[in-house]
């Protein structure tokens, strides 16, 4: 793996597991923490791309981006208490990083996402919380880092 890719994943694991562990216990994804940790990703992946030689992927991480934030806003739209708008902001960050590999990557990470989601929820039901929520960014970031460590 080229360095300039291996400092965008360190910086998206360890932002991974700072918005995890706040998302579980708050359920909350706070933009003062999820933006420029976010911005930083984009920025990396945008220098690993040119540092190997291929400016193409911008084109991926790009459609990653506005593919996933587009979907998981409608999302948002139809449930807002259910999916809130940092779960938005986190599904595009996933989408950048998954648009490293392609849009095949971004629709499984995300697809896989809302499958834990839903296996999670009906956990929660079935242990008898009526009305319980869970977060979902610990989800969405399964999802993304499944697909980053399976590879394409």
């Amino acid at each position: 793996m080229p360095w300039p890719l291996a400092a965008a994943l360190s910086v998206f694991a360890g932002l991974s597991v700072v918005l995890a562990m706040v998302d579980a216990r708050t359920r909350r994804l706070p933009d003062a923490i999820l933006v420029p940790g976010g911005a930083a990703v984009v920025v990396l992946l945008g220098g690993a791309a040119f540092a190997i030689g291929e400016p193409g992927r911008l084109a991926g991480i790009a459609a990653g981006t506005l593919s996933a934030f587009a979907g998981c806003l409608a999302v948002h739209l139809a449930r807002p208490a259910a999916f809130g708008g940092g779960d938005v902001k986190l599904a595009a960050l996933c989408g950048a990083v998954l648009g490293w590999q392609g849009l095949e990557a971004v629709a499984s990470g995300i697809a896989l996402a809302f499958l834990a989601g839903g296996i999670g929820a009906a956990g929660v039901l079935l242990a008898g919380a009526r009305g319980g929520s869970i977060a979902f960014g610990p989800f969405l970031l399964f999802g993304a880092w499944w697909r980053v460590i399976t590879g394409p």
